[in-house]
């Protein structure tokens, strides 16, 4: 009898304090009300076929993607994401609702609208035709991507992150920069897609203190301190762009006795032989040895980008103006000693980069 009222009290307070986070839930939704149009869960389905697997785009962390079409005048495609409840929070999706909807650019993803109904948490965004550039780079471990398209996407990519690290109200990390968070419209134009993991801070703040998070092989080595800034997205552009322009992974966790493209390129750079790692590196890529200065230019320029202290990496607006041709890069010294190497042997869900003096230390296995 005892054992029943004190059963019947902890349902009813479980049940209480499950109905007010709800009514939080919603408050939070409201708030966000006038950012993205807020579709029923019941209109995505219709959209997606019932989520028909036949339209499935692609499976990420964080859930599934499908392809839709929207029951309007234009018959608008998109791309339906539906979150796993399992693996993203409710603070996570906030982040991605109120952050990819507030913000406008060419190079990021447009966000049309999201759905919270109950259990169900679902993303709506463009369609992007030619889906994640990891899938073009990466391809039967040969890229198929000209050289004319990477230098675009590279540029665009940094052009993205430029905007939100300097023009945006707040100063947004992404914190989660990769080849598969990179969408490709029609015409191989690049967009920053997946905010799920980004992080808003204050123009004035020097940095933010915040958990691990990202991509095993992207993660600036400042992530071990938890204090970080925008430069941890410099960190990951750097390694992105290496793996455009060469269109082989960085590491490759069925090979992990062969260096790391980066590993390769510092150490050809220490020797003053890149001319070298565009032969070891390009395979059968006639352009990138017909465009060799550009090459050169391009790898120094990944190669600031990952240095060691934050604070000697340059901003993404700089990166834009050296891309551009407005900044020589001649002008800059860049030390190849002082850059970080990515490594797979600091234990943790999500961790694998170390810093290393290419100088002075055997890269680790």
């Amino acid at each position: 009898s005892a054992a029943l009222v004190i059963f019947c009290l902890a349902f009813s307070i479980h049940k209480r304090r499950r109905r007010l986070d709800e009514e939080q839930w919603e408050t939070s939704l409201v708030l966000l009300s006038e950012l993205p149009k807020r579709f029923t869960y019941n209109d995505l389905k219709l959209s997606t076929d019932n989520f028909n697997e036949e339209r499935k785009l692609g499976v990420g962390g964080f859930g599934s993607v499908f392809e839709g079409i929207l029951d309007d005048q234009d018959r608008t495609r998109v791309a339906v994401k539906r979150l796993d409840r399992f693996k993203q929070g409710k603070k996570e999706f906030l982040t991605e609702v109120k952050t990819t909807g507030s913000v406008h650019h060419f190079n990021l993803v447009k966000l049309i609208g999201f759905c919270a109904e109950k259990e169900q948490r679902l993303l709506v965004y463009e369609y992007m035709s030619n889906g994640s550039l990891d899938k073009w780079i990466f391809r039967n471990n040969e890229g198929s991507l000209d050289w004319v398209t990477r230098k675009k996407i590279i540029l665009h990519i940094a052009k993205g992150l430029s905007y939100l690290h300097e023009d945006c109200k707040s100063k947004i990390l992404h914190l989660d920069i990769k080849p598969q968070n990179i969408l490709l419209d029609h015409e191989f134009n690049a967009k920053l897609a997946d905010f799920g993991m980004a992080k808003l801070a204050d123009k004035e703040e020097s940095f933010v203190i915040t958990q691990m998070r990202g991509t095993r092989g992207y993660l600036a080595p400042e992530w071990l301190g938890r204090k970080i800034t925008e430069k941890v997205d410099v960190y990951s552009y750097g390694i992105v762009m290496l793996e455009v322009m060469f269109q082989r992974r960085n590491f490759n966790v069925r090979q992990q006795e062969d260096p790391t493209l980066v590993e390769i390129v510092k150490e050809k750079l220490n020797a003053n032989q890149l001319c070298d790692v565009i032969e070891e590196c390009c395979g059968n890529d006639e352009e990138m040895r017909n465009n060799v200065g550009e090459v050169e230019k391009m790898i120094k320029l990944a190669i600031w980008c990952l240095q060691k202290e934050p604070i000697r990496r340059p901003s993404m607006s700089i990166v834009v103006r050296v891309l551009e041709g407005t900044i020589a890069l001649e002008h800059i010294i860049i030390d190849s000693s002082d850059a970080t190497l990515a490594s797979s042997d600091i234990p943790g869900e999500i961790s694998s980069n170390a810093t290393f003096d290419v100088s002075s230390i055997t890269f680790p296995r």
